[in-house]
C-alpha cells in the first residue's frame, strides 16, 4: 500500500509542473480524437514475444513478461563483469556486447536470421486484446498509453525508494557512497535490469505493434544512441528531462528523415542536425533542458 502512495505522490513537485503534466496528459488522451494519425521499439523482448507468437500461438500479455525476464537475466550476465569498468571502457564494451548480440540473431535461424520474422496479419482476427491484434492504431495507441503511464508512476516511487537515494548519492560521488556502506557496482546493476526490463516491454509492443521484426530494426546501434540522446538532451536523472527529450528527437527523426531524407535527398543530415542540438544545449547547460528550467528557478528564487 505505501508502494502505491509513494507513487501516486507527487506533492514535492512545483505546482507549475503538475499544471503543465496533466495538461500534456489530457491532449495525450485526447490525442487519437483529433485529425492526426498515431505515431508509431525492442531486441529481446520483441523476438520473445513474435517467436512465442508464431511458433507456439503464446500471446503478448503471456510472453511479455517472459521476455522480460529474459532481458533482465541478460542483463546481470552482461552488467556486473561490466560495470567493474568506467568511462569509455565501459561505453566500449557495451557496444560490443550489442554488436555481438545483434550478430548472433543475424545468424540464429530459429529466430529467423537477418531476415527476421513476421506475424501474419491474416491468422488472427482483430481486434484481438490477448494477442495484440488490432486494425486500428488508436487502440495500440492506448496501449502504449497505458504503459507509459505505469513507468512514470513507478519512476516516481523508485526516486524516493532505497535504491533511488542511492543512485543520487553515487552520481554525486562515487567514493562518498563508498565510504558510507553503498555497493556501488551492485546498486548499478540492479538500475541496469529495471531499465532492461521497460525497454523489453517496448520492445515486445513493437513486435505486435510493427508485425515484422529484424535484428537491424530491433538491435541496431541508433537506436541505443537516439535513447542516450533523449537522455542527455533532456535532462538525465530526473522525472521529465528524459520525457521532454524523447517529445523533441522522435517527431525530429520522424519529420526530419522525410523531409531532409526522402525529399531532399540530404540522408543523415538529420543526425548532424541532432548533434547541433545536443551541442547548444550541453554547452548552456551539462544537465540539459531541465538543468535550464531549473537553473531559471534557481534565480527567481533569488
Amino acid at each position: 500500500m505505501e508502494t502505491i502512495k509513494n507513487s501516486l505522490d507527487f506533492s514535492d513537485f512545483p505546482r507549475l509542473d503538475l499544471t503543465i503534466a496533466s495538461t500534456v496528459l489530457i491532449y495525450l488522451l485526447i490525442f487519437p480524437l483529433l485529425p492526426l494519425s498515431a505515431a508509431q521499439y525492442v531486441g529481446i523482448g520483441a523476438y520473445t514475444t513474435a517467436v512465442l507468437l508464431i511458433r507456439w500461438d503464446i500471446p503478448f500479455w503471456v510472453s511479455m513478461p517472459i521476455g522480460v525476464c529474459f532481458s533482465v537475466g541478460w542483463s546481470f550476465i552482461i552488467g556486473y563483469p561490466l560495470f567493474r569498468l568506467k568511462g569509455h571502457y565501459f561505453a566500449i564494451a557495451t557496444i560490443a556486447t550489442s554488436l555481438v548480440l545483434k550478430a548472433l540473431f543475424e545468424v540464429w535461424e530459429f529466430v529467423g536470421a537477418a531476415r527476421g520474422l513476421e506475424i501474419s496479419p491474416i491468422k488472427y482476427h482483430p481486434p484481438d486484446f490477448w494477442r495484440l491484434i488490432f486494425k486500428e492504431d488508436v487502440y495500440y495507441y492506448y496501449v502504449i498509453l497505458g504503459i507509459f503511464l505505469i513507468g512514470i508512476l513507478y519512476i516516481n516511487w523508485f526516486r524516493k525508494s532505497r535504491l533511488g537515494f542511492q543512485l543520487r548519492s553515487i552520481k554525486d560521488n562515487e567514493e562518498v557512497s563508498r565510504s558510507l556502506g553503498i555497493n556501488v557496482r551492485w546498486a548499478k546493476v540492479k538500475t541496469y535490469a529495471i531499465a532492461t526490463a521497460f525497454v523489453s516491454v517496448v520492445g515486445s509492443f513493437h513486435a505486435c505493434y510493427i508485425k515484422a521484426i529484424e535484428p537491424e530494426d530491433t538491435m541496431s546501434l541508433d537506436i541505443s544512441i537516439l535513447i542516450a540522446l533523449m537522455a542527455m538532451l533532456g535532462g538525465a536523472g530526473s522525472l521529465w528531462g528524459p520525457i521532454i527529450g524523447a517529445g523533441i528527437l522522435i517527431p525530429l527523426k520522424s519529420y526530419l528523415k522525410e523531409w531532409l531524407g526522402a525529399t531532399a535527398g540530404l540522408v543523415g543530415i538529420d543526425l548532424v542536425i541532432y548533434a547541433m542540438i545536443i551541442m547548444a544545449v550541453s554547452a548552456f547547460e551539462p544537465r540539459g533542458i531541465w538543468g535550464i528550467v531549473e537553473k531559471i528557478r534557481r534565480r527567481k528564487r533569488k
